[in-house]
């Protein structure tokens, strides 16, 4: 006998009520708002790690350097979000005060890793807390530390993994599969960079903007946050519409 509609909708009321076939629908609907939301590309390249954004402007009312979607933690670490961004500076502004309370107690900067699991552990908990929600959003945390240039996915469920590339948010199967052909392991940060832009320039068509774009890396000599120029930006996409 099928359950009721009225049914089905009680499992979904409660964030610690598995349904019939095993799942926490609360934590799907927050992975739905991930894919809602705009694309965020992360790559390991030969010499750092690139994080790419898409900050999506949809009112040229809004001034697009107040929007901002890669973030840096420490100088060695940068984390790009893609889901409800409230939800991502609740994170974001943990992870910093981690880092700094790690550099204070052993004077030695705190490892990639090591944010990557407390971020997880919180996202966690609010899947198993009565009265929490899960947090709607994922991250991809970059990072060059003693292992090298590292980068992490981590979404709603907690779940994270290392990736050589990662994609998130509402264009990641389109972006995925450029990834899949055209990313090489050997390939400089100059390299990704270009790479995503040129995709994000088909993917969005008459949409893109260079106010849409937002990218920084962390070399893997000397790391240290680097926001990408505006005119570094323009001349890709210049050089693009050459072609």
């Amino acid at each position: 006998m099928q359950p009721l509609p009225h049914q089905i909708m009680g499992y979904d009321r409660a964030i610690t009520m598995f349904s019939p076939d095993g799942r926490l629908l609360q934590v799907e609907y927050a992975k739905k708002t991930v894919k809602q939301g705009s694309t965020a590309v992360g790559l390991v390249c030969s010499d750092g790690v690139l994080l790419v954004a898409d900050k999506r402007i949809v009112n040229k009312l809004i001034i697009p350097e107040s929007v901002q979607k890669v973030f840096e933690i420490d100088h060695h670490i940068a984390a790009a979000a893609s889901g409800i961004l409230s939800d991502a500076r609740v994170l974001i502004d943990r992870s910093q005060v981690k880092a700094q309370q790690h550099r204070v107690s052993y004077d030695t900067e705190i490892d990639v890793i090591s944010v990557v699991k407390d971020i997880s552990a919180l996202k966690q908990l609010t899947t198993q807390s009565g009265g929490l929600r899960p947090f709607g959003v994922s991250l991809l945390i970059a990072g060059v530390d003693k292992s090298g240039p590292q980068l992490y996915q981590t979404d709603p469920t907690a779940i994270y993994f290392a990736f050589k590339a990662a994609v998130i948010g509402e264009s990641d199967v389109e972006v995925n599969e450029v990834l899949q052909k055209e990313y090489k392991e050997n390939m400089t940060i100059d390299d990704g960079l270009q790479l995503i832009i040129k995709t994000f320039h088909k993917i969005f068509a008459k949409n893109f903007n260079v106010d849409r774009i937002e990218a920084a890396y962390i070399p893997t000599k000397n790391p240290q946050f680097t926001a990408v120029p505006r005119s570094t930006v323009e001349k890709i996409v210049k050089d693009l519409k050459k072609k």
